[in-house]
C-alpha cells in the first residue's frame, strides 16, 4: 500500500461509486463526468476535470481527484444512467432517468470525500460516504 505524500492530508481526495438497488448490485459501465463549478459575474462556468466509467464493483478504477489534489469548491458529478437501465423490466423508452447530476461543495480538504449514487430506473439518492 502506498504512503500519502507528507504534504497531503492522509485521505483528501474524491471518489464515487454507483449502486443499482433495483438489481441489488453495483452498476457497471456507467459513464461519470466530474466538473468544477465557479461563479463569475453574470453566471457560472463549468470546467470538466475528468470522465470515466464504473467498473464491475460500480467504482471508478482511480479516484476522480487524487489524494492531495482536492481543493475546496463546488463540483458536479454527472452519471449517465439511461443506457444502464435500458431493457430493464418496466422501464420506458426512453428511460425515465437519463442523466443524474449531483452538485456538492467541498468546504475543506481535511478529509476524504466519497459521493456515491444509489439509483433505480425511477429514483436516486446520494450521501457523503467514507
Amino acid at each position: 500500500m502506498s504512503q500519502p505524500s507528507p504534504r497531503a492530508p492522509a485521505h483528501s481526495g474524491l471518489t464515487t461509486h454507483v449502486l443499482d438497488t433495483a438489481r441489488g448490485k453495483p452498476a457497471q459501465g456507467i459513464r461519470v463526468e466530474l466538473y468544477r463549478v465557479a461563479a463569475e459575474s453574470g453566471g457560472e462556468t463549468r470546467q470538466k476535470l475528468t470522465e470515466t466509467v464504473t467498473n464491475q464493483d460500480g467504482r471508478t478504477d482511480a479516484p476522480l481527484i487524487e489524494r492531495g489534489s482536492l481543493i475546496p469548491g463546488t463540483f458536479e458529478l454527472t452519471f449517465y444512467v439511461a443506457e444502464h437501465f435500458r431493457g430493464f423490466p418496466g422501464v420506458s423508452e426512453p428511460p425515465f432517468l437519463d442523466r443524474v447530476t449531483l452538485r456538492f461543495t467541498v468546504p475543506d480538504t481535511a478529509g476524504h470525500y466519497h459521493v456515491p449514487l444509489v439509483v433505480t430506473p425511477w429514483s436516486y439518492s446520494t450521501y457523503r460516504g467514507s
